[in-house]
This record gives structure tokens, sequence and C-alpha cells, in this order.
């Protein structure tokens, strides 16, 4: 399959016709369906807006003020340690990482069991038939990459990545943080590929990619217009692959690959990549 027949507006709704015609699309009457996508868009509306607020580092410090103020001690007792420690921007790191696994993860997984009564392994956490479409999925890394390739020669990609500070000052550093940027990627891939396809399936049939589109969109609306653009294309065809592979896994590998890649180009350029297992 060459990349202009992957990208062929005309396949992509080929694409679409047999996910539609699928035999888990439509498979709900037309009450049930109506229950079915209030329950989702509702918990993808309050997790969107929790982890909009909650992620911040921010959050973080003034919870430890907090804390400190409850037992009368003074404002920093529990902030200066950590600092002093040198471990600050990895703790609030894991902060981060921490909101996403709540909000894209935990919630979703109690409304699965409790309100939908499925369980989460059939949102898309089995390997399936991702194997089977690793062309489509190399198809959609490669010029990627090689975008990342050309917007790393510039300096404004070399002073926002990595995002963790500290990333070349040892391994610990790099492959703590790697973790955390990792697992991210992971419950990001089930909350959109797995949960909401998945889910809104049954009720909408292959119209679950396009509602899955509009917020995965707008969560890159801070970054640069060019990202925010390409977004809506990367979901449509990471959401066309996850329903035919059955698996997020092939979209955490095509994020993981774009992410470590961006990190490991940017610590390149500034002659930072780590020499020494611990920090200090």
């Amino acid at each position: 399959m060459s990349l202009l027949r992957f990208i062929d507006p005309r396949q992509i709704l080929v694409a679409l016709d047999r996910i539609d015609a699928g035999p888990e699309s439509w498979t709900l009457d037309r009450r049930a369906s109506l229950r079915r996508i209030l329950i989702v868009l509702a918990c993808v509306s309050v997790c969107l807006l929790l982890l909009h607020y909650a992620k911040f580092g921010r959050n973080f410090y003034n919870l430890l003020q907090w804390l400190a103020t409850l037992q009368e001690l003074p404002g920093n007792h529990y902030i200066q340690p950590i600092h002093q420690a040198g471990w600050y921007p990895m703790v609030v790191n894991a902060w981060w990482a921490g909101w996403h696994l709540i909000a894209f993860l935990l919630i979703p997984w109690l409304v699965c069991r409790y309100l939908l009564k499925t369980s989460t392994l059939d949102m898309g956490w089995r390997w399936n038939d991702t194997h089977r479409h690793w062309l489509g999925y190399v198809m959609l890394l490669t010029p990627i990459l090689f975008f990342v390739y050309l917007v790393s020669l510039g300096d404004e990609f070399v002073d926002h990545y990595p995002f963790y500070v500290h990333a070349g000052r040892s391994w610990v550093d790099f492959l703590g943080w790697q973790l955390l940027y990792m697992s991210q990627f992971v419950v990001l891939e089930f909350f959109f590929r797995g949960f909401m396809l998945n889910a809104l399936r049954p009720a909408m049939g292959a119209n679950a990619i396009w509602v899955m589109i509009v917020p995965y969109m707008m969560i890159h609306l801070p970054k640069p217009w060019l990202e925010a653009t390409g977004s809506i294309l990367f979901g449509l065809f990471l959401g066309i692959l996850a329903l035919q592979s059955r698996s997020i896994w092939g979209g955490v590998l095509v994020h993981a690959g774009v992410a470590l890649s961006m990190d490991m180009a940017a610590l390149a350029r500034k002659g930072q990549f780590p020499t020494q297992w611990w920090p200090f």
C-alpha cells in the first residue's frame, strides 16, 4: 500500500464503511444508544475538565502549602526538602502524569465497570491484530519523524524539549522522565482510541471516530497551529487503525516513537545526553 493510497479520501471512506458494517457497530437499540452516548460523553467531559485544571504543578505546590498550614508548619516545610534534594521538577512531572492516569484511565475504568457493565480489556487493551496493520502505523510514523528532524534544527525546538528540564542530567533522570511520559501516552491512547471508540461504536458505528477527533484536536489547541491542525488527520488515521486492529498498542508505539525521538534529538542538539547513572 503506497502512502498516496493510504491517505486517499476514497480509501478512508471505504475503511469507514467497513468499520460501520462490522459486527461491533450499531448493536444497541435507540434507547440503549441514547443512554450509552450520554454516559460516555459525560465521562469524557468530566475527565477533560478535571485534567485541564488539576494537572498543573502550581496545584501540587498549593497542596503542599495547605498541608503544612493544617499542621501549623511553615508553608515551605514540605516543598523546601524536595527542592534541596534536586527532585522538585521530577515530582511535579509525576503529579502531571498522575492526573493523566486518573482522568484517562481510572475514571473510564470505573464507568466501564459500574455503568456500562463491560470489561476494559475489550476497550483495546489486547494486542489483537496490531501486527497485521504494521504498515499503516509505519506510514503514519515515517513522515512525522521526518518533520521532527526538520523542526529539531531550530532553536525553539531545543528550548521546548524535553519538558523535564533535568532529562539530560543522568540516566535515572532520563529513564524516570520517559517512564512518566510514556505512561501518559498509554492512557491517552486508551482514553481516545480505546474507551471512546469502543464504548461509542455500538451506538454510533464509525461515527465514533469523528466524535473522538473533536476533543482530541482540542487538547492540542495550546500547541502550535500546525500541530493542532495535524491532530485532526492523526486522530482520524489512528482511530481507523485502532478499530481495524481492535487495539490501542499501535497508536501507543507511534506516539512513543515520536516523543522519544523528539527528546533525544533535543538532548543531542544541546549536547546534554546523559553520561552518568546517578545525578549527584
